[in-house]
């Protein structure tokens, strides 16, 4: 099975930079995608009815904001939009998807802006995901997969420049802590399990060339809890692949 997230920065952007060569050309059987910045009504017959794949969509209320989506090859056993709570779901940031063998949360954790003003509605959305991913675990005793933007750089090797951006979203130690909690509580970060260099980034600034000279961020992540840590053959990113200031990241499961 080869699963994909992808931030696209925008689905209407995207398909007119590739997005249509690429899926088919990777052909994932299961591809999340964030940052979709629009509605299912909005959108044309080719997005809505995908040759292959059954799509889901979750939007913000807001239009042009935020959104996530997920293509599967075959139907999950179940799907839900959002985490039961309306200060989150409002900008259409979960999808949840419960399939024969795991349970997949496809996630688009908000910014904490530039003034900082939105780091504790990011750690509050996170502490939630987590405790949602948690108790189904305990429910469907099932291994979970969270896939998507996280929004943060958990260790230095994960972004260009740490000690410039350490005062900065994305980066901040209580952000950061929210990831080693995620840890603590069994998810494993499988890309650094099998990848201990450095330069291996899912997101660059468009500013100032950043992406020719890899000046970028590690935010976008495949977490999996242990059960399915020795069923994984790689995980790699795919900075080649253009469209969106983030790339692609894969996940090969046998």
């Amino acid at each position: 099975m080869k699963m994909v997230t992808w931030n696209i920065n925008g689905i209407r952007a995207v398909v007119k930079k590739g997005f249509w060569d690429w899926l088919e050309k990777e052909s994932p059987d299961i591809l999340c995608l964030q940052e979709t910045k629009a509605h299912p009504s909005q959108l044309d017959e080719s997005l809505l009815k995908p040759k292959g794949y059954k799509p889901y969509w979750s939007s913000a209320e807001r239009k042009g904001y935020s959104g996530v989506a997920l293509f599967v090859k075959e139907e999950p056993l179940s799907i839900s939009e959002g985490l039961s709570a309306p200060e989150f779901d409002i900008e259409g940031r979960t999808l949840v998807a419960e399939f024969a063998d795991f349970i997949l949360f496809n996630g688009y954790y908000p910014n904490g802006k530039h003034d900082l003003s939105r780091v504790p509605y990011k750690l509050k959305y996170s502490d939630l995901v987590l405790e949602k991913a948690l108790e189904l675990q305990k429910e469907k005793k099932k291994p979970i997969i969270l896939a998507g933007d996280f929004n943060t750089a958990h260790q230095p090797i994960d972004l260009a420049r740490p000690k410039e951006n350490q005062g900065n979203t994305g980066f901040l130690p209580e952000e950061r802590a929210w990831i080693d909690k995620l840890v603590a509580n069994g998810f494993i970060d499988i890309f650094r399990e099998h990848e201990a260099d450095s330069g291996h980034y899912s997101w660059w600034s468009y500013r100032a060339g950043a992406r020719e000279r890899n000046v970028g961020w590690r935010i976008d992540y495949f977490f999996i809890t242990p059960e399915l840590k020795n069923k994984v053959n790689r995980s790699y990113y795919q900075p080649e692949v253009m469209g969106s200031d983030h790339c692609p990241v894969v996940l090969e499961i046998a």
